[in-house]
């Protein structure tokens, strides 16, 4: 069997379901494919956040610096964004069962060697040169393997739900990224901590693999694959012209429409501010505010849990209170979410008010990065064209979110030697991007609903 037939999607299946269970068979698999894709995913990021809670550690023993961390971090998105325009692009051709499967699978096998390498280090004599590097090509790696995560995650829904469904559950999908988050800062932090950094990429590795057996237990292709009728056939929804257009013309003419390209554009500066929290706000705790590490995990960690919230309110929002117009919701959460930024960065306060903040900013900004980095893009975009419009989001996002790191890195700065670190200049940085990521989409609201 070929690479290209493995990961091909699945033909229909020659047995079909009996009439009389074709409702309840659709429902319980939809079910499982939807929780299986959901899960799996927040597995995901606890495979991609280990170095966001091990940088304190590292810099602490020497080993490497905050701007060799940078560009460790940079290696992963830059790749990530290379990979999330091209898997999207291929996965609407995919099995999303194999791709979300293999995907997990190579993350948890990188996290395994860097957990691995670091227990060896001392007793091999690895230098930082080498340390650097090596880092750098795996923590690359793991970035391609994280892009195969996302595009078979949103496929799925595209494929089992209809469209008077697709916002509702895509606003819990998009909540995993906290979910996993939260996963990874609690459990990793506490492993780092008592244990060593080592101990946190090993951890990870573990996660790894049960997402591996979720994503292959109870994720299925497509409803044609299980021998039932499309999602158009089962839920009634009226057939589209342009959904039976190819796949091809369909993903050319997604390229062409230059609305995707403003949403890219703002959720480059979403992902910038969403990234330089979760990568850096540990550490940022721990010097600007003399937090323990434990400390540290736990405020950014336990805010995280916000960020859920403000996914699963983002469509009742939207839809809802304020009946389909997308940019009101959109100003109000991206004022208050600046708001909540800038107490975080710039005011003082102990563990709870750092929490408070961070929980503001947490929930506020999410409403924002659902309805704009997702809602907005699938008001229009054709079903089976899903992935593409991923993979145009995806490479300005995570392109935008590689220059976070390198850009934040160095304005930070800070090294084993002592020297001090200065969190002013990339706090405006944080603030500015985080400022833009509400404005250009809420300016172009109009165009885009045209």
């Amino acid at each position: 069997m070929s690479l290209f037939s493995f990961f091909r999607i699945s033909k229909p299946s020659a047995p079909k379901v009996p009439a009389a269970q074709v409702d309840a068979a659709y429902r319980r698999l939809r079910s499982r494919t939807f929780w299986g894709v959901t899960v799996a995913y927040t597995l995901y990021y606890v495979c991609r956040m280990t170095l966001g809670v091990v940088k304190q550690p590292l810099i602490d023993s020497g080993m490497l610096t905050a701007g060799q961390l940078g560009i460790i971090g940079s290696a992963f998105y830059f790749v990530y964004a290379v990979g999330k325009f091209m898997n999207g692009f291929i996965a609407d051709y995919c099995n999303i069962r194999r791709f979300m499967a293999a995907g997990i699978a190579v993350s948890a096998v990188v996290n395994l060697v860097l957990g691995l390498m670091g227990l060896l280090a001392g007793p091999l004599g690895f230098g930082a040169m080498v340390l650097l590097l090596t880092f750098s090509l795996l923590w690359g790696i793991n970035g391609w393997a994280q892009s195969m995560g996302s595009p078979p995650g949103t496929i799925s829904l595209s494929r089992w739900f209809p469209l008077s469904r697709r916002g509702t559950m895509y606003s819990i999908f998009s909540s995993t990224p906290q979910l996993g988050k939260a996963v990874s800062m609690i459990m990793t932090g506490f492993i780092v901590a008592a244990a060593g950094w080592q101990w946190g990429f090993l951890a990870a590795a573990v996660a790894g693999v049960i997402g591996l057996l979720v994503s292959l237990i109870f994720i299925a292709d497509t409803p044609e694959s299980q021998g039932l009728p499309s999602v158009q056939e089962l839920s009634g929804e009226e057939i589209r012209s342009m959904d039976q257009q190819p796949t091809r013309e369909l993903q050319k003419w997604v390229f062409r429409h230059p609305g995707i390209w403003v949403i890219a554009i703002s959720t480059a500066f979403l992902y910038i501010t969403q990234h330089a929290v979760s990568d850096w706000g540990v550490l940022f705790l721990q010097k600007q505010k003399a937090f323990s590490l434990e400390k540290a995990t736990q405020v950014i960690g336990l805010a995280e849990v916000f960020g859920v919230a403000g996914n699963l309110a983002a469509g009742w929002l939207s839809d809802v209170l304020f009946r389909g117009n997308r940019a009101r919701p959109v100003i109000l959460a991206g004022v208050l979410a600046v708001a909540a930024l800038a107490g975080f960065l710039f005011l003082d306060g102990g563990f709870w008010m750092n929490m408070v903040y961070v929980a503001v900013f947490s929930l506020c900004f999410s409403v924002v990065f659902c309805i704009v980095g997702g809602l907005m893009a699938l008001d229009f975009v054709p079903r089976r064209a899903t992935g593409a419009a991923l993979g145009i989001v995806g490479i300005s996002s995570y392109a935008a979110a590689g220059l976070q790191s390198v850009v934040s890195g160095f304005l930070i700065g800070g090294n084993q030697t002592g020297e001090v670190f200065n969190f002013l200049p990339v706090s405006i940085f944080w603030i500015a991007a985080c400022l833009l990521a509400f404005v250009l989409p809420v300016l172009g609201w109009k165009y885009l609903r045209r």
